[in-house]
């Protein structure tokens, strides 16, 4: 699918321009200082802010926005995107979805499952020894959450080709091709049903066995509910943290001195991911006004949808100093790449330890490695940002 240029970024924009993906970081600049909320009639129409308080300010605000399509192109007719509890739900039936999952995205969950994530890391790495090239991408990044989030959920991990099928039939092709993302959500859905039924007969320890016996308000959860959230889970738990691996592996790739610092001091490794969380921001929601209000000064009316800009707000002056350099020790912080206010990423503890594992794990196998002179890095994604192709030279 070929794409117009915008004509006017403030009045027409695009996110799935390719311009956008690869490079929106002056197209926000100019935004800010000249109409900080952008608007487009592109499908559908959306309202696109981008300061940093404005962003924040939708998302908290959970009684003039709602939740029931978090979408940032239309929804999928007929499938099941917009019924993924809790992100897809508004109080108070989100409070009690998101409650029954803390148990298994708790910082003490997460620490088991360290061990498993670095072993993840070292085979694909093992992988790669002798070679002197690769595309850490496509052969390294693309690879460690599918695996994790599949051992979460106690589905096959040699079954990991047919989830990031998946993830990238309905996140990077929804736009240009939404009867194939409305199969692959279809597929999805037949896929857990079968084995939802199976951990009902026969309970397992993992996180569908949980769900096919957790309760709500005094009830079993809904067989809408729990294929939704396996739904979630699974998808969210892909394209999103492989985005933010492979941006930081792209930046080390690029930015020698900062790779050569990270080898030499390991301990600024989690100071580092912060960094590229913020830098790098890999997600865009949504919401949609229950009413009438507005967003920064600009009037927004019911029904229309505003888009959660949380990597334009990372990148906004008035929060962060120099916002536009990765400063990989930078101390003071606050961004808000895993979203804010109560729809904040549930799995963020398990993102950065997959970030801050396959960072370490592949700059002590690999600590010379830099991009390929000849390489052409591909960026894509409207819900989500990443590289698709990073090729390297090993050594």
């Amino acid at each position: 699918m070929t794409h117009e240029p915008a004509r006017d970024w403030a009045t027409d924009f695009d996110i799935g321009d390719p311009d956008y993906e690869t490079d929106p970081y002056p197209i926000w600049d100019d935004l800010r200082q000249r109409c900080p909320v952008a608007h487009t009639e592109l499908r559908g129409g959306a309202f696109l802010p981008t300061r940093y308080d404005d962003v924040a300010a939708v998302a908290y605000d959970t009684e003039a926005f709602s939740s029931r399509d978090v979408g940032v192109i239309p929804p999928m007719e007929g499938s099941a995107l917009l019924v993924a509890p809790p992100i897809t739900s508004d109080p108070p039936f989100h409070t009690e979805a998101r409650r029954i999952l803390l148990p298994f995205f708790s910082p003490a969950a997460v620490e088991k499952l360290e061990h498993k994530t670095r072993a993840i890391c070292e085979e694909l790495c093992d992988a790669l020894d002798g070679r002197a090239s690769a595309d850490a991408a496509h052969d390294y990044a693309q690879h460690i959450p599918v695996r994790v989030i599949a051992h979460m959920l106690g589905i096959p991990e040699e079954e990991e080709a047919l989830f990031t099928d998946w993830a990238v039939k309905i996140f990077q092709g929804t736009a240009t091709d939404p009867e194939t993302a409305r199969q692959a959500t279809r597929d999805i859905l037949a896929y857990f049903g079968e084995h939802v039924a199976a951990r009902r007969a026969e309970p397992s320890d993992d996180l569908i066995s949980f769900l096919a016996e957790a309760t709500f308000d005094g009830g079993p959860l809904t067989e809408k509910h729990i294929l939704g959230t396996c739904f979630l889970l699974l998808m969210a738990g892909i394209d999103t943290t492989w985005s933010g691996i492979g941006s930081s592996l792209w930046h080390l790739a690029t930015h020698t001195e900062d790779r050569r610092r990270l080898v030499a001091e390991p301990a600024l490794i989690p100071t580092a991911v912060e960094e590229f969380l913020r830098a790098y921001s890999p997600v865009t929601m949504a919401r949609v006004a229950v009413a009438d209000t507005e967003v920064g000064g600009c009037p927004v009316h019911a029904g229309d949808k505003v888009l959660l800009n949380f990597p334009s707000g990372n990148r906004d002056p008035e929060k962060f100093e120099r916002p536009d350099e990765v400063l990989i020790d930078r101390e003071q912080n606050r961004h808000f790449a895993f979203g804010i206010g109560i729809h904040r990423c549930i799995g963020s503890n398990v993102a950065r330890m997959e970030m801050r594992v396959a960072i370490e794990t592949w700059l002590a196998r690999f600590p010379g490695f830099h991009l390929d002179p000849d390489a052409v890095v591909r960026w894509g994604g409207t819900q989500v940002r990443g590289p698709r192709e990073v090729p390297v030279q090993l050594s």
